[in-house]
C-alpha cells in the first residue's frame, strides 16, 4: 500500500522574513513601509513543502511551539486530520488573527508535501476545475502620487490584465475628493474597456459609502470593496442596496463560520477569502463550497502564488487579486514564480506541488527573530 512506503513527518520549522516596500504603501486605514512572510516548511521522505503567510512573526512561535508537536511523527497524506488536531490545539490560544494565520500556512505547506510525495501538481490532486485563474492588478495605494498612480495602472494593463483596483478611504475618508479624483484619473487612464475596482478598506461609515457609491457609479466602477468594516454586516448590505458596483468583503475572515455568515447575511455580491488566513486549503475548498450554497462566488485575497492552486479547483471562482507587494516579495523570495498569461495565472503542469521553490540565499537577509 502507499501509505506503507511512506515515511511520516520529520520536520516542521517556521521562520520569519520582513521586505520593504518599494515605496511607502498606504490605504484608507493604515500605512507601511515592510512586509512580514512568514514561512513554514514540512518534510518527509526528501520532499518539502512550503506554504507562507503575511502577518506577525509572532506566527513563528505559534507553529514551532504548538503545532509542530502535532504533525512531527503523523502520516503525511492525512491533511484533514492534522488540520483538525491544529483547530483543536488554537481553542485556546485563539483562531482568529495569529493563530488562523500560522494554521493556514502549515495546512498549505502539508498540501504542497502531499502533492510532492505523490507527484502531481497540486492544482490537479485537488481537482481542477479552471486552466487559468483570472486576476485583477491590484495596489494604487493611497501613498501613491499621480505618476505613481499612473505607473501601476500601464504596468497591469501592458501585462494583459483587464481588471484594476485602487485604494480609496484614504485617513478614514477624510479625503473623499481626492478619492474621487484618483478614481477619474484612472478612468481616464485605462479607458472604458478595462474593469475598475475600489476599496476602502473599512474606512467609510455606511452614509459616507453609501454617498461614495453612487459617484463611483458615475465613473463605472464594478467592485466596492469594504466600504465599510467587514464586521458590519448591517452597513455592508446597506451599501450594496445603494450601489450598482458588486459589494465584496471577507479577507479579514479566519474560519468558515465567519464567512459563511456574510455569505447568507445577503450584505456582499461576492465573498472574499485568504487561504493564508482562513485555515489554509482545507478550509478554503469548504467556504467556497458554503458560498456556492448561497448563490455566491469567491475572490482570492492577495498571495497570488499561495492561492493559485486551489483557486484552480474551485467551480464558483471569480478572480484572484494580483497584489503588487505580494507579487514582488514572491517572485523574489521562490524561483518558478508565475507571471500573468491572457490576464490570468495558469498553474504548472511540469511540476509538482505548487510549482516554486524556497530561495534560501535570497530570503537569509530578510530574516528576523
Amino acid at each position: 500500500m502507499l501509505t506503507e512506503r511512506l515515511g511520516c513527518i520529520e520536520s516542521v520549522a517556521a521562520s520569519a522574513y520582513t521586505v520593504p516596500t518599494d515605496r511607502p504603501e498606504g490605504d484608507g486605514t493604515l500605512t507601511w513601509d515592510a512586509t512580514t512572510l512568514v514561512l513554514v516548511q514540512v518534510r518527509c521522505d526528501g520532499q518539502v513543502g512550503t506554504g507562507w503567510t503575511y502577518g506577525s512573526p509572532a506566527c513563528v512561535e505559534v507553529v514551532n511551539g504548538l503545532l509542530r508537536p502535532l504533525l512531527v511523527g503523523r502520516g503525511p497524506l492525512d491533511t484533514g486530520a492534522a488540520w483538525s488536531a491544529m483547530v483543536q490545539a488554537l481553542r485556546n490560544v485563539g483562531r482568529p488573527g495569529i493563530g488562523g494565520m500560522a494554521l493556514s500556512a502549515v495546512d498549505c505547506a502539508l498540501w504542497d508535501l502531499k502533492a510532492r510525495l505523490l507527484g502531481v501538481p497540486l492544482h490537479r490532486l485537488l481537482g481542477a476545475v479552471h486552466q487559468s485563474v483570472p486576476l485583477y492588478g491590484s495596489g494604487g495605494f493611497t501613498t501613491y502620487d499621480d505618476d505613481e498612480l499612473v505607473a501601476a495602472l500601464t504596468g497591469w494593463t501592458a501585462q494583459g490584465l483587464t481588471r484594476v483596483k485602487i485604494k480609496v478611504g484614504e485617513s478614514w475618508g477624510g479625503r473623499p475628493d481626492r478619492d474621487l479624483a484618483r478614481a477619474a484619473r484612472c478612468r481616464d487612464v485605462v479607458g472604458a474597456d478595462i474593469e475598475l475596482f475600489v476599496d476602502a478598506n473599512g474606512g467609510y461609515d455606511a452614509g459616507q459609502a453609501v454617498r461614495m457609491a453612487g459617484a463611483f457609479d458615475e465613473l463605472d466602477v464594478g467592485w466596492f470593496e469594504e466600504p465599510v468594516s467587514s464586521d458590519d454586516l448591517a452597513g455592508l448590505a446597506t451599501v450594496r442596496a445603494r450601489s450598482r458596483a458588486d459589494v465584496t468583503a471577507g479577507e479579514y475572515g479566519y474560519d468558515l463560520a465567519y464567512l459563511a455568515r456574510m455569505a447568507r447575511s445577503g450584505a456582499v455580491d461576492c465573498l472574499q477569502a485568504d487561504v493564508t488566513r482562513c485555515g489554509g486549503i482545507t478550509e478554503l475548498l469548504r467556504v467556497a463550497a458554503a458560498a456556492a450554497g448561497c448563490g455566491l462566488d469567491v475572490s482570492g485575497h492577495c498571495a497570488p502564488h499561495q492561492h493559485v492552486a486551489a483557486l484552480a479547483a474551485v467551480p464558483n471562482l471569480r478572480h484572484l487579486e494580483w497584489f503588487h507587494d505580494h507579487v514582488r516579495i514572491e517572485t523574489l523570495l521562490f524561483a518558478g514564480a508565475l507571471a500573468p498569461v491572457r490576464g490570468g495565472l495558469v498553474p504548472s503542469d511540469d511540476r509538482p506541488g505548487h510549482g516554486l521553490a524556497w530561495r534560501p540565499d535570497v530570503a537569509e537577509e530578510f530574516r528576523v527573530g
